[in-house]
Parts: structure tokens; C-alpha cells; sequence
């Protein structure tokens, strides 16, 4: 007896379709169609080691702490902060790549601090040079993204400050916007061919300074036209029309940052619909990794193990 192509994809979909629950209406029930709905998954979710460490001095792990407690907390990967990392040896770096494979993660992300908005072209140059080391960084530890900035005009007194401001500054005077924006533009151009070499992207965040708002983000992002810069979208950068302008992002976007606040934000609180969030990224078929920074003063034995739960119910998959 012979069965053609057609009637075992269709027997063995329908089965499969019994088994999940799932019964496709006479109008869905092409075998295309159900097999579509097959290979729905959520996106998996993953923990930055600054959810950890947040900065804060009671809570200063290390990086090989973190990831032991990604796993038990049942995360997927985990994502880097590289101001974190004390130690750059080859033999640490790989310390690190074992930890994390032996505990089933990825290493998924690596969030790195630069900054090109400053008239000084030595200035520049060095972080040009630090951004390619970065690049290099995560090569050796295998992690395919590293989330960069734009850096912003440094006018501030602290960061606190900056934060009471929402991350508005004055900028250098006798300077405009635009000039910095050729640097930005410039400076990143220099490090796509090491980006291209290693297989690293690097994700522009929609941070502070230039980078501020969705259409900073994308004047850098067009400018540079390349698969080697895309977009790290941070969900609680964006102090106004938050949602538009995470939609405006959305389509660029290689790696995104959750951020949570359990037990009221460090810097402030922000209202985040994540169901709202995944619907955005849905619509323009984002399929990568959501990690979660926490950013909220609740300890971390408690929240983030909350945030998990919120995150993964967000962005379970959906009918089809």
C-alpha cells in the first residue's frame, strides 16, 4: 500500500492537532495552514546579570554567581553587563561559556556601555577601539549580539541627575544634534567590518543622549544601512508615547530588554503592558530573545522569579 505526501502530512498534522487541542475549522484545515500552527513556540526568555547585580552594593555578584541563579530560576540564557566582568582573560571567558553550557543556557547578550557624542576625535577613536574590543568579547564567548549606545553629550552632573531629567541634557555649547549625530554615524561605521568578521551584531539602544527617542535611534540605524547595526529595544527607555515609538523600533530590532520593577524602580516606576509589547513584536515577526532587567528595589529572591512568570505568560504563543 502507498501513501502519497499529501494525505501523511494531512493524517499526521490532524493527529497532531487532536493532541494539542487544537482543531482547525473546515476553512483553516489545509495541511500549510495547520502545520503553520504547529511550529508556534513563545519566545524564549532570558536574565540579565545586571538584574543581579543592579548596581547596588549589597548585591554584587559575579558574573558565574548570576548565571548559577538564572538556572535556578529557569531562565533560557542569560544576558552579559560587561562592566560586570572583572576578569578578561581567555581562560575566564571560557570559565564563563562552560558555566552557562553546562547549565543549559545560552550566552545570548552582551550589554556594553561607549559613547561617540563628543567633539574630541581622540576621544572618539578610543571608543571606537573599546566597541571593537567588545565585538571581540562576546566572539570568544560565542554571544551573536552586544547591546551599544549612542552615548549622549555628558552635560549632566550624575546620573541622577540626568534621571530627574528624563534624560534630557543641554548640549556642549557652540554644538548641535546633528554634529552629533555624523559622529555617532562615523564611529559606528568604523567597527561594522570587525562586527561583520566576528558574527557579532551590535543592537542600538534606545538609552540616553542621541539615542533617547525611536527616531534618534532610527536617523543612526538608516544612516548606517547595515545587518551588522540593528536595534536593542529597551522597554522602559521610552518616557513618552511609549508604545509608538517601541512600534517604530520594532521591525530593526535584533535583541530586546525587559525591565521590570518590583518593589518601586530604582530611578523611577514605569507602567509597562507587556501583553500590549508582545502583540508589537508579534506584528513584525520578532522571534529572538527577551531578557529581563529588573530594576526595582523588591529583592531579588522574590522579583525576579515574579518577572519570569509575567514575561513568559506575555509571550506564550497565541492562536494561530
Amino acid at each position: 500500500m502507498t501513501i502519497n505526501r499529501r494525505s501523511f502530512l494531512t493524517g499526521t498534522l490532524g493527529s497532531a492537532a487532536l493532541a494539542t487541542g487544537h482543531l482547525a475549522t473546515a476553512d483553516s484545515a489545509t495541511p500549510e495552514k495547520q502545520l503553520h500552527a504547529t511550529i508556534s513556540r513563545p519566545n524564549r526568555i532570558a536574565v540579565s546579570t545586571y538584574s543581579y547585580w543592579r548596581y547596588r552594593p549589597d548585591t554584587r555578584l559575579t558574573i558565574l554567581e548570576c548565571i548559577d541563579l538564572a538556572s535556578e530560576a529557569g531562565f533560557d540564557g542569560v544576558e552579559l553587563l560587561h562592566v560586570q566582568m572583572r576578569d578578561e582573560s581567555s581562560g575566564h571567558l571560557q570559565q564563563i561559556k562552560q558555566r552557562a553550557f553546562r547549565h543549559g543556557l545560552d550566552l545570548c547578550g552582551f550589554s556594553t556601555h561607549q559613547s561617540f557624542v563628543s567633539p574630541d576625535a581622540e576621544s572618539r577613536k578610543k571608543n571606537i577601539e573599546k566597541t571593537k574590543h567588545f565585538i571581540e568579547l562576546a566572539y570568544k564567548l560565542g554571544i551573536p549580539t552586544i547591546r551599544v549606545n549612542t552615548g549622549r553629550w555628558g552635560t549632566s552632573k550624575n546620573f541622577n541627575e540626568l534621571m530627574k531629567n528624563k534624560g534630557i541634557e543641554p548640549r556642549l555649547p557652540g554644538y548641535t544634534d546633528e554634529e552629533g549625530f555624523k559622529w555617532v554615524i562615523d564611529s559606528f561605521e568604523q567597527c561594522l567590518k570587525t562586527a561583520e568578521n566576528c558574527g557579532v551584531v551590535m543592537g542600538l539602544e534606545n538609552h540616553w543622549g542621541l539615542g533617547r527617542t525611536a527616531e534618534g535611534v532610527m536617523k543612526v540605524v538608516k544612516a548606517i544601512d547595515s545587518p551588522w547595526l540593528q536595534v536593542t529595544a529597551d522597554t522602559g527607555n521610552f518616557l513618552e508615547d511609549q508604545y509608538r515609538q517601541f512600534d517604530a523600533i520594532a521591525g530593526n530590532t535584533v535583541f530586546v530588554q525587559a525591565k521590570t520593577y518590583f518593589g518601586g524602580g530604582t530611578w523611577y516606576t514605569l507602567e509597562i503592558d507587556y501583553n500590549r509589547i508582545a502583540a508589537i513584536l508579534r506584528k513584525h515577526k520578532y522571534r529572538g530573545y527577551i531578557s529581563l532587567e529588573f530594576e526595582g528595589k523588591e529583592p531579588h529572591e522574590t522579583a525576579i522569579p515574579k518577572s519570569l512568570a509575567l514575561l513568559r505568560k506575555a509571550f506564550s504563543p497565541q492562536p494561530v
